[in-house]
């Protein structure tokens, strides 16, 4: 491939580094939770609202970066969004209480809400349309690699010094991307954006049924990662009897198909929907394929063998991938690129909210001990949201594209 081609994806891989580095700040706790809960003495159900605390804070901060992103471009907006989250990131090994954890959680995701908004906003911006699925499952999937890496490089570094060590960590990781992204973000289309949106583009109508089952799809069918990355830690240690370092030798496996289900999934959108006016049709098959891809996990709590369950995850993330490219996709053709950052705010932020509202009910069964239903019930949100979008996205003779 000529060096000018490369070129073009690098400021895409650089979203890939920062979603990379920000899923490792967040998972490091979810990781680490077994053994920062025993010498803290906190419950799994507070820990539910620890989570709570940084998913509000990430649900309120991705729609306001994705506007500020918008307006402002993502060269100093993404510094700064880096620079205030590694430094709450960091902050985790200074506390030891609820409180202390809840507010360095919410600082730690107002920040992280420039992520995917500064991911997509910057695969738009750079990349022509006919590889754009494929430049957001880069850009995206630092996310899901992330999960796949911290197990692999915080679990040594929690055996040689604790789990305070780890968290100083990560801010040594965002201090070393921001140096990265100084550099990177002197290129010209990435300083262009005041010129680009010189006129405003039509606001995205917020009564618009197409944007709610965007948000829809977004929020609630992809409720199995949140639950296999926070969850799935307590499963381990509290019905399988696993310790730490076990569970943190194996964890990398389900984020695996995470990432894979974005390379996929990009690669088949962008083909089925390659010369088509209206792709409707591609994303809908889509979509009834992931809500038939997710039945498997209500399966988790009758499997008793770990390598089964580890591969059950690992699918039940493939498919929640997926829809991550299928929805991004639907909503950048209905509603344009010129809103992409705030499309991405809104996917990322309605997902981050449904977190913030469930995870203290899956922390609450995780205590109880109620395997089954915390399984059925990570299962049964996600064809919910699949089923919203399948009746909200129809097409109707009289709807125009917002903005288009």
């Amino acid at each position: 491939m000529p060096a000018s081609t490369w070129r073009i994806w690098i400021p895409a891989i650089s979203m890939l580094l920062v979603s990379l580095i920000s899923y490792i700040d967040r998972n490091t706790l979810a990781l680490l939770a077994p053994t920062i809960l025993k010498e803290t003495h906190l419950t799994a159900e507070q820990y539910g609202w620890i989570i709570s605390a940084f998913s509000i804070a990430y649900m309120v901060g991705n729609p306001l970066w994705g506007r500020w992103l918008d307006r402002w471009g993502v060269r100093g907006g993404m510094s700064l969004a880096v620079a205030f989250w590694t430094a709450a990131s960091a902050a985790h090994a200074l506390v030891s209480s609820f409180l202390g954890f809840a507010a360095a959680r919410a600082a730690l995701g107002f920040g992280e809400g420039a992520t995917f908004p500064g991911g997509l906003r910057t695969v738009v911006q750079t990349l022509p349309e006919r590889f754009r699925a494929r430049g957001v499952a880069i850009a995206y999937s630092g996310g899901s690699l992330g999960a796949v890496l911290t197990p692999l490089i915080v679990t040594p570094i929690f055996a040689a010094w604790g789990w305070r060590a780890a968290f100083l960590f990560t801010g040594l990781a965002g201090l070393l991307w921001l140096l990265w992204w100084s550099f990177v973000s002197r290129r010209e289309e990435l300083q262009a954006i005041r010129v680009q949106h010189s006129a405003r583009p039509t606001p995205i109508p917020y009564s618009d049924r197409r944007l709610w089952a965007f948000m829809a799809s977004y929020a609630l069918g992809c409720i199995p990662l949140a639950f296999v990355i926070y969850q799935a830690p307590l499963y381990f240690s509290r019905a399988l009897g696993k310790t730490q370092i076990e569970i943190g030798a194996v964890l990398w496996i389900p984020p695996l198909g995470w990432e894979c289900g974005y390379f996929l999934w990009g690669y088949v959108v962008d083909r089925l929907r390659n010369g088509l006016d209206d792709p409707l049709p591609v994303y809908r098959r889509l979509t009834i394929a992931a809500a038939l891809g997710t039945l498997p996990l209500a399966l988790g709590p009758h499997i008793t063998s770990f390598p089964l369950l580890l591969l059950l995850f690992f699918w039940a993330m493939f498919v929640a991938g997926g829809n991550i490219i299928v929805s991004i996709s639907y909503a950048t053709h209905i509603f344009t690129t010129a809103h992409a950052g705030l499309i991405a705010g809104l996917g990322a932020g309605a997902w981050s909210a449904f977190v913030a509202l469930s995870m203290p009910w899956f922390g609450r069964l995780m205590d109880a001990r109620s395997w089954q239903a915390s399984f059925a019930l990570a299962t049964a949100i996600p064809l919910l949201g699949f089923g919203l979008w399948l009746w909200w996205s129809r097409p109707r003779v009289s709807t125009r594209a917002a903005g288009g």
